[in-house]
């Protein structure tokens, strides 16, 4: 821990934008250096100017590749473009713009020239695709979307994602072909790719009022008129994201008692508390990157100046919820509390079948509370992708992942957005509070009380490239261990049980405790998830009876 982690960031912290966005112009990638070529991991692929990792001969290319990408599959109707506030997002979202309209894609805008968070995006492609009831598009003229945005990362990065017609993330087939065919065109030259000039792009493209659309439809998908009722204070915090102008219209809108509680947008993010590592990041998970809505929480006095307060990242796909009595909740504590509410009798018209989603590496809780109310449990490998399938059919109810990104279904069943909304679990806070008679964290504590307290933690772990290259590979009979931790191994997951994808690593289980490794795709470390039922002194136990196995088996296998 950085020893000013979760103080205000100071001058020397700060970026300098005409630097960062200097060096997005300025600077030419080297084709042939794999750190300044295009990466696409789970979210797309991000990266600074600084280190010639994003720049405007990545975007040309990016861009045009993803055109070649949605022409081969046959997608040929408007593509949704939005930006969040990161410094670099406004520059690469004009070249995307001078890209796309010359190679005469239908592009659409936000008709106030404003940011537009992720699940506006989704939204806005599933609306348009006749997922939200009207009529579907003729074949061959779905929409598909792209969003400038390096999510929570720090003000020096950029980053750029695509979501293809079912309005989620691309799937690896995707991103793959985009990142190949992108290096491709880096190789012989951003050049040879037609542009039109921004001011007359600009123009040519069409308009999309993204942030009325989305707010307008949020009953849908949420019960506002008990928060209303009930006079639930929200205070929201955007932290300088996407969703600045959202929150605000939201409580007009929907006539809520809300206040805005940082209305500031500031691409150097100044007035951010520094994260656990001394960087400035918009992580609505870390207690130190939140430090200012808790401590706003706390008041001057003895009463609360709300009754929940929430925080989005930057492209508002994440959420972090903070209560009076428990102050900024653990992701995967509000996961289970939210599964909770909404499969016990919130959703009534939800399919009595919709299975409850969560990733391999979430708490062992979601599985105790999926249980409880007799639902089937989908456990993914990590990445939003594969909720998207479930959630556009019903089938899954409710996708989330352990670092605070998770979407459900509308109150009739049918999909809200494929990809994660971190203002609808935000509200849904709200709406836990007005129906229930106790917080979000005081239902977590009764939870607990029902199935069992668990100590979970991530940490790194160092691996060589070859390593983590065989971590990636592991077969489960390759692990020889029969016990961890003092208990007997129940489970060697190389695969998802919920849909048999591989899992890129290794995920063992016992009765009270489980692990699970996944190389990095950006350091020379893995990671080691794990959770214990037994004790914080237990889970120690189980991390390095980890590290001892992943160590023993890389050994074995090598």
């Amino acid at each position: 821990m950085h020893e000013r982690a979760g103080t205000p960031a100071l001058p020397e912290d700060l970026i300098d934008v005409d630097a960062v966005v200097g060096a997005y112009y300025d600077r030419s990638p080297d084709p042939d250096d794999p750190a300044q070529q295009v990466v696409f991991g789970t979210s797309g692929h991000r990266g600074s100017s600084l280190d010639t990792a994003f720049n405007e001969a990545h975007i040309v290319a990016t861009t045009a590749a993803i055109v070649e990408y949605r022409r081969g599959q046959g997608t040929g109707g408007p593509l949704f473009l939005g930006r969040d506030t990161h410094a670099l997002s406004e520059p690469a979202w004009r070249t995307a713009v001078e890209v796309l309209v010359a190679a005469g894609v239908d592009v659409l805008v936000d008709s106030r020239d404003g940011f537009t968070p992720t699940p506006a995006v989704s939204h806005a492609i599933l609306r348009r695709n006749g997922r939200h009831g009207g009529a579907a598009p003729a074949a061959g003229a779905e929409a598909d979307g792209i969003v400038v945005t390096p999510s929570h990362n720090p003000p020096r990065d950029g980053g750029f994602k695509y979501n293809p017609p079912h309005g989620g993330p691309a799937d690896s087939d995707a991103t793959s072909w985009i990142a190949a065919r992108a290096n491709e065109i880096l190789r012989q030259g951003v050049g040879q790719v037609d542009r039109v000039p921004f001011e007359r792009a600009i123009g040519q493209a069409g308009r999309y009022d993204f942030l009325a659309t989305y707010v307008d439809d949020l009953p849908s998908v949420l019960d506002l008129d008990v928060v209303r009722a009930a006079g639930v204070r929200i205070g929201a915090d955007p932290m300088g994201g996407a969703s600045v102008a959202y929150w605000g219209e939201i409580a007009e809108r929907h006539d809520l008692e809300l206040t805005v509680v940082n209305p500031r947008v500031d691409p150097r993010w100044s007035f951010m508390t520094l994260d656990w590592d001394g960087k400035i990041r918009m992580d609505c998970s870390s207690p130190s990157a939140m430090a200012s809505l808790v401590t706003t929480m706390q008041g001057q006095g003895t009463t609360p100046p709300y009754d929940v307060a929430t925080g989005n990242d930057a492209d508002a796909d994440r959420h972090g919820v903070v209560t009076p009595d428990g102050g900024l909740m653990n992701p995967n504590h509000y996961l289970a509390v939210a599964i909770d509410y909404l499969y016990g009798g919130a959703r009534t018209g939800w399919s009595p079948h919709a299975a409850v989603g969560k990733t391999l590496v979430s708490s062992a809780l979601i599985d105790r509370v999926a249980a409880a109310h007799g639902r089937r449990l989908l456990e993914v490998p990590v990445g939003f992708k594969w909720f998207v399938p479930g959630l556009l059919d019903g089938s899954v109810g409710f996708g989330g992942e352990e670092s605070a990104g998770a979407s459900f279904l509308r109150h009739d069943g049918t999909v809200w957005t494929t990809d994660k909304d971190g203002i609808i679990l935000a509200l849904l806070a709200a709406e836990i509070s007005a129906r229930s008679d106790a917080s979000p964290s005081e239902l977590h504590a009764r939870l607990v009380e029902r199935h069992g307290q668990s100590w979970y933690a991530r940490v790194d772990a160092p691996a060589t490239r070859e390593q983590k290259a065989a971590l990636a590979a592991l077969r489960p009979e390759q692990v020889t261990a029969t016990t961890l931790a003092g208990e007997e191994i129940t489970g060697r997951l190389t695969q998802a049980p919920g849909n048999g994808a591989a899992v890129g690593g290794l995920k063992v289980t016992t009765e009270n405790a489980w692990f699970a490794a996944r190389p990095s795709g950006t350091e020379d470390v893995y990671k080691i998830y794990a959770e214990s039922f037994v004790s914080a002194e237990h889970l120690t136990e189980v991390q390095d009876a980890a590290r001892d196995l992943v160590s023993r088996t890389l050994g074995q296998v090598s």
